[in-house]
């Protein structure tokens, strides 16, 4: 996948998992990006959907790292004072689709994810919120993750 660029909220401290941590500290930058009305202040938007990320790990799973919330952006858009951008490189990435009940189904896959012998990068991972994950009883939402590509597989990245 070719890298792009992201404008939203950046979560202003890492977080982690231990101790539900990471859902409360998400969960406050998702009410300040759906209170504060974040996605109708993004300039020349590419679409409307919406990216949670998660990068800037300190090692794995169990560490701390960065969160950010944003829309795709076009190249050479100027960043908002309010607001901050993030660019996701060129990776390969594993492709999961939750669906389901929001947000359970979410916490179901990523629970999938660490539980997998997935060879995980830890380098930018995302959740792609669109038209599809708008009904919270019936959700459907794309989560990448990158992985370290071995040479006999193919994955979402070579397919799209």
């Amino acid at each position: 996948m070719k890298s792009f660029k992201l404008i939203g909220l950046k979560l202003p401290e890492k977080t982690k998992n231990e101790n539900g941590q990471s859902g409360k500290d998400c969960g406050v930058l998702w009410q300040k990006f759906e209170v504060e009305k974040i996605a109708d202040q993004i300039p020349n938007k590419i679409s409307d959907e919406v990216y949670a990320v998660y990068f800037d790990y300190e090692s794995d799973a169990d560490g701390l790292f960065s969160y950010f919330i944003g829309s795709k952006a076009e190249d050479g858009t100027d960043v908002p004072q309010n607001l901050d951008e993030l660019i996701i490189p060129e990776q390969t990435y594993h492709k999961e689709t939750a669906k389901g009940q929001m947000t359970s189904c979410i916490t179901e896959v990523w629970e999938k994810i660490w539980n997998s012998d997935l060879n995980r990068k830890y380098g930018f991972d995302f959740e792609v919120y669109g038209e599809k994950s708008h009904n919270w009883e019936n959700s459907e939402v794309d989560i990448y993750i990158s992985v370290v590509k071995q040479s006999n597989e193919i994955l979402a990245s070579d397919n799209e």
